[in-house]
């Protein structure tokens, strides 16, 4: 996949070439009713601030915090309760690509960041995402439910490792 860099409004974004429309056949790793495959894809015109072959990032439409991203594997990935601990090294670098997006966007201290999944059947979209908030201490009152650490619905990105190195063992 070829990649076009632009930087819009001081944030450095990255365009895939548009696939072409007139194969009838999905591309690999495509669900055709997944939103986030869509967006991927340069469906949905959302503007894509990261894409490489394993990871893509965007905004979340409903921000929780003056950063809010969402990344997520470039091929469809169901949701965490569906990973193994084969997939340990893609939240990994999940987390890195967070990490890195915010940098570029000047956010400094990574101490004040929530990095976290939410945890079936509490989340919206079935293809793995990774939600990153920052500053953590300026999330909104109501995303603070949503966003919740030690909740039922929404788990850390160290502690869904954790638990994925665990399966490991357990097995």
């Amino acid at each position: 996949m070829t990649v076009h860099r632009t930087t819009m409004a001081g944030v450095e974004a990255t365009q895939p070439d548009q696939v072409s429309k007139t194969s009838s056949l999905p591309p690999e790793g495509y669900e055709k009713k997944c939103i986030f495959c869509k967006i991927v894809n340069n469906e949905m015109g959302t503007e894509l601030l990261h894409c490489d072959e394993e990871i893509s990032c965007f905004r979340d439409i409903k921000p929780g915090a003056p950063h809010h991203y969402l990344v997520v594997p470039t091929k469809h990935v169901g949701n965490c309760k569906t990973l193994s601990k084969e997939h340990v090294p893609l939240v990994k670098r999940m987390v890195e690509t967070g990490k890195e997006l915010l940098q570029k966007n000047n956010v400094t201290d990574l101490s004040d960041v929530r990095f976290g999944f939410h945890w079936p059947p509490f989340c919206s979209v079935a293809h793995l995402h990774l939600h990153v908030l920052a500053p953590a201490s300026q999330i909104g009152f109501m995303s603070r439910l949503f966003y919740k650490l030690n909740s039922y619905w929404f788990i850390t990105a160290d502690q869904l490792i954790e638990l994925l190195n665990s399966k490991g063992e357990t097995n």
